[in-house]
């Protein structure tokens, strides 16, 4: 699925492309995605795509007098293709803006298109959602006290988008390794001290996989068609069974809320 970092890649590129473009046409092949497109979504031609904004794991397109909510879903990917490029089996959606198009694939069906003329942080699927991560809202006494109240797992914790939004499984045990953190500690055990280290590292990782292109593992391919490389970089991530880099302890692999975390015994406390 993709995460955070994979939908900043997309924003990223995206973001010249279609910055002060006119919106000349859509088309909408298959409405039934994760929520039926809306037939608003039909008459956005004649409108200016102002800017390109990222809430959690959601894009919205600014149009001035509203936003398209697209969301990527489990397999789903935008790309900026030349108009006229004729469609594949998956390929759901089309934003025309003259002379190029901006296409969701989505194997799926999982993603959303999606358009509101409401204040966009009042939407019911945004006002629910926790700090942005690479925000400076999230620091360590910011970190230390979201966590005070809960009694689980850090690493699910973390995957709560209604305290931090947009760490999905890959970065949260990533960030965990780095930090030093087994995945298993008690949220509300952790110190203030130890906050800071995490709240440092899970920006680290974000950021590097953002410079990285995000990760690769199934669909996903960013803006122009290229895909990430962070995959090339776990420390534990999918790494069950081998050596860690640092101090050469077996990874270990356990489930946590129907999700596989991977550690290091020796380099997580």
């Amino acid at each position: 699925m993709p995460e955070l970092p994979e939908v900043e890649v997309t924003r990223r590129g995206l973001e010249p492309q279609l910055t002060g473009r006119v919106i000349s046409g859509v088309a909408v092949r298959e409405p039934r995605l994760r929520w039926p497109v809306p037939k608003e979504v039909h008459a956005l031609a004649g409108r200016t795509v102002k800017a390109i904004q990222r809430r959690g794991k959601y894009l919205l397109l600014d149009c001035g007098d509203g936003h398209l909510i697209l969301h990527l879903g489990m397999s789903g990917s935008l790309r900026i293709l030349p108009a006229g490029t004729p469609p594949q089996k998956h390929d759901h959606f089309d934003l025309q803006l003259g002379d190029r198009i901006l296409r969701l694939r989505d194997p799926r069906r999982f993603g959303a298109v999606l358009w509101t003329t409401a204040d966009i942080e009042a939407h019911p699927l945004l006002v629910h959602l926790g700090v942005e991560p690479l925000s400076r809202a999230l620091h360590p006494a910011r970190l230390h006290q979201l966590t005070r109240a809960h009694r689980t797992g850090i690493k699910q914790f973390l995957m709560d988008g209604r305290r931090i939004v947009g760490i999905g499984n890959i970065y949260a045990n990533e960030s965990l390794f780095l930090a030093g953190i087994n995945p298993r500690t008690h949220a509300n055990r952790i110190s203030l001290e130890r906050c800071g280290k995490l709240a440092g590292e899970i920006k680290r990782t974000l950021r590097a996989a953002i410079r990285a292109g995000g990760s690769s593992l199934r669909d996903f391919v960013g803006a122009d068609g290229s895909a990430g490389y962070f995959q090339q970089r776990y420390w534990v991530y999918d790494r069950a069974g081998e050596k860690c880099r640092r101090c050469s302890t077996t990874i270990r692999k356990i489930q946590q809320g129907q999700r596989s975390s991977f550690f290091c015994p020796g380099c997580q406390r």
